[in-house]
């Protein structure tokens, strides 16, 4: 045993009989070179960890990378701290969980939990996005001011979006403190930094959205959707987004719901549709009113199994129906016309019907809020709901007859 020098260890070589030798070094205790049998040399330090006696091995680098006294310097280093008790093997493990990213917590995320694909492309879109300076970077950067800084600035810019992307974002933080944890089970976060936009009461005020055709004006959208769905009048791309317009005013359903409604879902014979796996996740079986039943069964010719199938492509469904709906806005002389208006003007007009609001929220797959609705009401299979479906199709039949 000698001192190592850059002479020492280019000369060692690993005898033929063994996978890895060591030379170790006679200066410091625990510093050594090792050499595999193909011949690369790397330098080590090798100790026992102060408290719980643990021997524990720690590469260094590779010779020529590191010359001996660097090498050296370093493993006096690493030794110094076994004998103060740390456990590099520990220290290495917290550097590996501490430096996960945002991005890395994400796909976690993402793969551990059963959303919907518009559910999983928001949170992207948020982290890819507005979150972008923080994706690559280590969860544990991101600190109780970054956060409130990133938050006012995009609330300048969309209140709302920026309420949504930090939700998001403390649901991805709170999900990484649980799954991200030390071998002395600490959290890769001490608490999640979203809390101060609570603690500081900063959170965006959101009004509930109330917009809806009114009722006086019900008839006139309702003849101009018959207008546009005239055969004679229309090719084969106004017909499916003014037949899937038509069909969210007479089912409330949501967009994704009706866009991405496939052929072997409908039973036209029985009068029903279904949806496995809509946003609050209870699969159920929803009634046709006879006017969307006759909608439905002039669409069986699409040869798409989308019952409203994109433009120019049978294998994929609609997107949008933005000129149907600009078309109609300016008729209903609202400010502006979304999918979901249409789903809350049958909620209103299912209610001027007279029906109960725990059948609404039920025909609209809401979960609902009364003990009745949680409890005892049929929520898989509604079919018994028919007459209801049909009354909501009729009022907005008849007052275009009377408009």
């Amino acid at each position: 045993m000698a001192k190592l020098t850059k002479k020492s260890v280019e000369a060692f070589r690993c005898p033929e009989d063994k996978q890895q030798a060591f030379l170790w070094d006679s200066e410091l205790r625990g510093f050594a070179v090792r050499v595999t049998k193909a011949g690369a040399k790397s330098y080590i330090a090798e100790g026992r960890i102060k408290g719980s006696g643990k021997s524990r091995r720690v590469t260094i680098g590779a010779h020529g990378k590191w010359t001996c006294e660097e090498a050296r310097k370093e493993a006096r280093e690493r030794l110094r701290e076994m004998d103060q008790g740390v456990d590099p093997q520990e220290t290495k493990q917290r550097e590996k969980i501490l430096g996960v990213t945002l991005r890395e917590v994400m796909q976690g995320y993402l793969q551990d939990h059963d959303l919907r694909p518009s559910t999983k492309a928001d949170i992207e879109k948020h982290v890819t996005r507005n979150l972008t300076a923080w994706a690559d970077k280590p969860v544990a950067s991101i600190t109780r001011h970054k956060v409130a800084e990133r938050f006012r600035e995009m609330s300048e810019r969309g209140p709302g979006q920026a309420n949504l992307a930090f939700r998001y974002l403390r649901a991805l933080l709170n999900y990484a403190r649980e799954r991200y944890r030390t071998s002395t089970d600490e959290p890769i976060l001490p608490e999640n930094p979203v809390a101060v936009l609570s603690g500081m009461k900063v959170w965006n005020k959101e009004k509930a959205r109330e917009d809806h055709i009114p009722n006086q004006k019900l008839g006139a959208v309702w003849e101009t959707l018959l207008a546009l769905g005239d055969p004679n009048m229309r090719n084969t791309n106004d017909r499916t987004t003014t037949d899937i317009v038509i069909f969210l005013l007479l089912t409330g359903a949501r967009w994704s719901e009706a866009a991405e409604l496939t052929w072997n879902r409908v039973n036209l014979d029985e009068g029903w549709w279904h949806l496995p796996n809509p946003k609050n996740h209870n699969s159920v079986t929803l009634p046709l009113s006879t006017v969307a039943l006759k909608l439905l069964a002039a669409r069986q010719d699409s040869g798409s199994k989308f019952v409203f199938p994109a433009r120019g492509n049978r294998n994929r469904h609609v997107t949008d129906a933005r000129g149907i709906l600009t078309k109609l806005k300016a008729i209903a002389e609202v400010e502006r016309l979304t999918p979901h208006d249409l789903r809350r003007t049958f909620t209103r007009t299912a209610r001027q019907c007279g029906i109960e609001f725990v059948n609404v929220e039920l025909l609209t797959n809401h979960v609902p809020k009364s003990i009745l609705g949680k409890h005892y009401a049929e929520r898989s299979d509604l079919r018994y709901l028919k007459p209801q479906v049909q009354q909501v199709a009729d009022w907005i039949t008849s007052d275009y007859k009377t408009s």
